[in-house]
């Protein structure tokens, strides 16, 4: 098996993305939506995009941008990937994407009442819009773009669909461990989760979830070492 791969959102302060590097963090998020009080502006971005280290992806997250708010993140800071998180159309999310040569994932917010279904066609449809289409992340629907630190309900994701999605909505130090044990997604996004306040994130609490993430992994293989044993 592979391990689960974890995204820390959010970030703002050259600190807290130190921290989540040591952690172990795959990949860092930064805001670029102006209603958020976690937005960074280009030059914060540029600032954080120098502190990088290799091999920790960028992720910049969008709702409902134009190309040249897309354009001029990506001149601020080397950006790997791009986060939709808005109402962008699968032809939006493919032409901007296109046009700054970077890949995207696209946030599908959760219902009580959303069909499993639904989700496969989803991801079909967007796969089939662009070859920058990178995956689904699944957050949980609120009346506002962005997380409110609420779980959906996760038997709502198919089973064939669940390895290559990214979690988020809710997820904690508490619950990570149940969380991608029965989920088993590819990836967790968290940020409110790991935050002292709105913006500023606490050491400790990212540690303590990218632990509880690895606890998950453990288990998991423990399980599959179990079945493959005579």
């Amino acid at each position: 098996m592979q391990r689960t791969r974890i995204k820390i959102c959010g970030i703002t302060r050259e600190q807290d993305l130190r921290a989540a590097v040591d952690a172990g963090a795959d990949a860092l998020g930064f805001v670029f939506y102006s209603k958020s009080p976690r937005c960074v502006t280009l030059a914060q971005a540029a600032q954080l995009g120098r502190a990088l280290p290799p091999f920790v992806q960028s992720v910049a997250l969008f709702v409902n941008p134009s190309l040249d708010e897309v354009r001029a993140a990506a001149g601020a800071m080397p950006i790997a990937l791009i986060q939709f998180h808005g109402d962008e159309t699968a032809e939006e999310c493919a032409r901007i994407a296109a046009a700054v040569e970077r890949p995207f994932i696209r946030a599908y917010r959760v219902k009580p009442d959303t069909d499993p279904a639904a989700l496969l066609e989803w991801e079909l449809a967007y796969r089939a819009a662009s070859p920058w289409f990178a995956g689904l992340l699944l957050d949980t629907w609120v009346d506002a773009y962005g997380g409110a630190g609420k779980v959906f309900d996760w038997s709502l994701i198919p089973k064939e669909l669940a390895p290559r999605v990214v979690l988020s909505g809710g997820l904690s130090v508490q619950n990570a461990t149940d969380a991608v044990v029965r989920v088993r997604p590819y990836a967790v996004d968290i940020s409110s989760g790991v935050e002292e306040s709105k913006g500023i994130k606490d050491a400790r609490k990212i540690a303590g979830f990218v632990a509880a993430v690895r606890a998950a992994d453990a288990i998991i293989a423990s399980e599959s070492n179990h079945e493959r044993s005579p």
